[in-house]
């Protein structure tokens, strides 16, 4: 299976954003990768104001991504936003050179480190398999890495892959425990887990706003006994991968903890 993972710093310019992603889509479809994975918020970076850009954008958006997947010929996946009554949903949208679009709405909110994000994000219920190329892959986003749950349940639906996608927030060790849960998720689910975050602006330089998690990059590819096979730097950069998967049918006849569950722990 061999994918992309782009990180990179969003802004709130919608239309500034779009341009990156296709540059980026391009550049992984020349180089082979069957999909592309974009940062969570990659529509807007978090900030005041998002459902107002939201309501404005998202049929624009959406148009430019469907028609970025068709000619690419690759799979476009990318944080986006949506508007739900008086506040938005956080989503991972999917779209598929066949025109087809999927989403998952973040389940896991981050009240957390001083953040509401509760306050203008609406809560996502249910968890989401896709399929690419026959091959199941699981999503997430950012604070759902803190739930080993979630990724059991989509280790349990097929999934071999979990793509993460988030927009970590800055703070002492927060790098160090972004890395630390990557690799706990892999070994208590049996997949390899690609998280991949926004990328450090304090790095990048890209102007950003002030308040809210914008990122600190260190994005990576845990295989699904821990072993890091991918880590990034704060840049933004993008990474070709190329994994194995079988390799997590052998972890979970080696280690086999869902099977060994009791009561559903």
């Amino acid at each position: 299976m061999k994918f992309a993972l782009a990180q990179i710093n969003s802004t709130t310019s919608v239309s500034d954003n779009l341009e990156k992603v296709r540059t980026y889509a391009h550049e992984a479809a020349v180089a082979g990768a069957r999909f592309i994975v974009f940062p969570e918020a990659t529509m807007s970076a978090f900030g005041s104001g998002l459902r107002a850009i939201a309501e404005e954008n998202s049929e624009t958006w959406r148009t430019a991504l469907q028609e970025l997947a068709v000619d690419s010929g690759i799979t476009v996946i990318v944080g986006e936003f949506a508007t739900a009554a008086d506040k938005v949903i956080n989503l991972l949208a999917v779209y598929a050179p066949s025109g087809e679009r999927r989403g998952y709405a973040k389940i896991h909110l981050y009240d957390a480190f001083g953040f509401k994000e509760s306050d203008t994000v609406e809560a996502g219920e249910e968890p989401v398999v896709i399929d690419i190329d026959g091959e199941d892959i699981g999503l997430a986003l950012c604070y759902d890495i803190r739930f080993p749950k979630l990724f059991a349940e989509l280790s349990r639906r097929g999934a071999r892959l979990a793509l993460v996608a988030a927009s970590w927030g800055a703070g002492p060790r927060k790098v160090e425990q972004w890395e630390i849960l990557a690799r706990a998720r892999a070994l208590d689910s049996n997949m390899f887990i690609a998280a991949l975050g926004q990328a450090d602006p304090e790095v990048t330089g890209v102007e950003v706003p002030k308040k809210g998690p914008t990122g600190v990059g260190h994005s990576l590819v845990s295989d699904p006994l821990g072993k890091v096979l991918v880590s990034l730097d704060g840049a933004e950069r993008l990474e070709i991968v190329d994994l194995d998967l079988s390799a997590a049918d052998s972890a979970a006849e080696t280690v086999p903890v869902l099977a060994n569950a009791k009561l559903g722990y």
